[in-house]
């Protein structure tokens, strides 16, 4: 074996190694989400609503963000974002409700971004939408569901609460912005979810046993740049072998 060939081999490992280390975290990831996740009682809170492209063929026109109407939200302001077109849309409350001292009967109820003719979010992209929402309830979570559109007419609705990514971590999690329930780290799935008095339980652990997206991802990476770091030895070792028999 050459010289030359040797090397391209080394050089061919590396590469690899390194694009699944990079890679599969961010196939992992490759939900809509809101950063941050929390938030504090009767702030007024900023968030980022993250949407990447999972498609191979269309780009994203359309994200929904649906509210909450048992804890309803009185303000909400968007930032605009240069293509697209963001409306707050307003309705009744399917009851009255008491906020700071005022009874709501109607609040904001979703929000929408569209995607100017022509503009979309596509593979490989990521578009973030930023909205400030307040006052902030005092509650455990909000789940905010989002509905995002491709430019083919398909959606995919990110709408599965805590709850029911825990018992079923296949389903599309919804964006949710945790207030006085403790988020999910790194070890539970993307919606696991506890108070931050309660004590683990074991309906809690489940989801860590079930299959974490995050942790996978992580361990994925770790073993993509041990076998890169291995091939890499391994290329060097062969190499000098070579240099010394010529």
């Amino acid at each position: 074996m050459s010289r030359k060939t040797t090397l391209r081999r080394t050089l061919v490992g590396l590469a690899a190694g390194a694009a699944l280390a990079i890679g599969v975290p961010l196939a992992a990831s490759a939900h809509v989400t809101v950063n941050p996740n929390t938030a504090t009682p009767g702030s007024y809170a900023t968030v980022n609503f993250r949407v990447p492209t999972e498609s191979e063929t269309a780009s994203t026109v359309k994200l929904e963000v649906t509210l909450p109407t048992d804890t309803p939200l009185s303000a909400v302001l968007v930032q605009p974002v240069p293509g697209w077109t963001a409306t707050v849309e307003k309705g009744a409350l399917p009851a009255p409700v008491e906020v700071d001292g005022n009874t709501l009967t109607e609040a904001p109820l979703r929000i929408v971004w569209q995607a100017d003719p022509g503009v979309g979010i596509g593979q490989d992209q990521f578009q973030i939408f930023s909205a400030v929402l307040g006052p902030v309830p005092d509650t455990g979570h909000l789940v905010l569901p989002a509905e995002q559109t491709y430019s083919d007419g398909s959606v995919v609705d990110w709408a599965a609460t805590p709850d029911q990514v825990a018992a079923d971590d296949t389903l599309e999690p919804a964006p949710v912005l945790y207030i006085n329930d403790t988020p999910p780290t790194a070890g539970h799935s993307h919606g696991a979810h506890a108070t931050a008095s309660a004590a683990p339980t074991a309906h809690d652990a489940a989801p860590a046993s079930s299959g974490d997206s995050s942790g996978l991802a992580l361990g994925l990476s770790i073993a993509a740049l041990v076998v890169a770091a291995a091939g890499a030895v391994l290329g060097a070792l062969a190499f000098a072998r070579r240099s010394k028999r010529s």
